[in-house]
């Protein structure tokens, strides 16, 4: 097997992934209003890993849509320090690839204890997660073999946006979702931007990612996806964020990707783009830009959408920089594809 098949292979099903998931759409909902408590104090979600940044997704979205907080529970404090919290009327979240992972379904079993409803999402619906759980979404994406997580992160995105939707107005219709897997298909049907960032950022060693608002969950799985198939040290960071202090380092040359689409953040990740040009940056944009380094699709998908096709956009990236850089993206050196924290 060439190296990086695996990862290919996996990225390529994502389109079909999206499709059955967003033919689940009502299904969904209906698990969604069942499980979660009336009146929705908020929601709690807990995860690691590309599952946590899926969850910083679902955490703008179910904010906006519920109206209610929605927070990203800490499991150490539950399962180092014993915090006894109250979690009545809050509907609990648990995230994992594997649905095997200890801390994750320990503290999901700590948090239905302390009176929350408990919602599982896991690609596997017979996983002591699964079990743990009052009602489990299943991805149902097939074996992920590769140890980098693609169409896991990207059918958690979407299951996010579709619980969103189901918990209140959420700013994406039935027309955009129906759009979803042929634009991801676009950006797979499409590899040859990303091989033109991967030798422009052939000699990094050190990176920065960066977005705002609805997309930085994705900024945050850019880097890890940089991080884990290439070995380069790549830091995100927020757009806001960046500019208090982190700044600093980026001086000229310094590589930075930054994510953005059409909404309320666009305008701020834009001005940030201006000024770490004029600090003699190199920047690569994942934008609804045709002059875009790496763009994605037009016309542009919601915002609230959006993630699911950049994230695609950043695993391209990922994949071909290791191969650039003479690594084995399928099976990353002293990575596991379940880690037992």
């Amino acid at each position: 097997m060439t190296a990086g098949a695996r990862m290919a292979a996996e990225m390529a099903e994502q389109p079909a992934v999206l499709a059955r998931l967003a033919a689940r759409a009502e299904a969904v909902a209906a698990t969604a209003r069942a499980l979660a408590p009336s009146p929705l104090a908020g929601t709690a979600i807990v995860a690691r890993g590309s599952s946590d940044h899926a969850a910083v997704c679902g955490r703008y979205l179910l904010e906006l849509a519920s109206g209610r907080p929605v927070s990203l529970a800490a499991p150490s404090l539950h399962l180092l320090y014993g915090a006894r919290v109250d979690y009545g009327g809050q509907l609990a979240i648990a995230v994992s690839q594997s649905g095997r992972t200890p801390e994750i379904v320990a503290t999901l079993e700590r948090l239905r204890a302390a009176g929350a409803r408990a919602l599982a999402i896991t690609n596997d619906g017979d996983s002591p997660l699964a079990a743990a759980a009052d009602a489990t979404l299943a991805l149902g994406a097939g074996a992920e073999l590769a140890v980098p997580a693609t169409k896991t992160v990207t059918g958690e995105l979407l299951l996010f946006a579709l619980l969103a939707r189901a918990l209140g107005p959420a700013p994406f219709g039935d027309a955009e979702l129906a759009a979803l897997p042929a634009l991801v298909q676009e950006v797979l049907d499409d590899p040859q931007p990303a091989r033109l960032a991967a030798a422009a950022l052939a000699d990094a060693t050190r990176l920065v990612v960066t977005a705002r608002g609805l997309l930085y969950g994705a900024a945050l799985e850019t880097a890890l996806k940089l991080q884990e198939t290439t070995g380069v040290a790549a830091d995100a960071i927020a757009a806001a964020d960046l500019r208090h202090g982190p700044i600093a380092i980026v001086g000229a040359g310094f590589p930075v990707i930054a994510l953005s689409a059409p909404g309320p953040a666009r305008d701020d990740v834009a001005a940030l783009v201006a000024t770490l040009r004029e600090r003699g940056a190199r920047v690569l944009e994942i934008a609804c830009d045709e002059e875009a380094a790496l763009p994605l699709p037009l016309p542009p998908l919601p915002e609230a959408l959006a993630p699911v096709v950049a994230v695609v956009r950043a695993q391209q990236l990922a994949r071909e920089l290791a191969l650039a850089r003479g690594r084995e993206p399928d099976a990353p050196a002293g990575l596991r594809k379940v880690t037992a924290t």
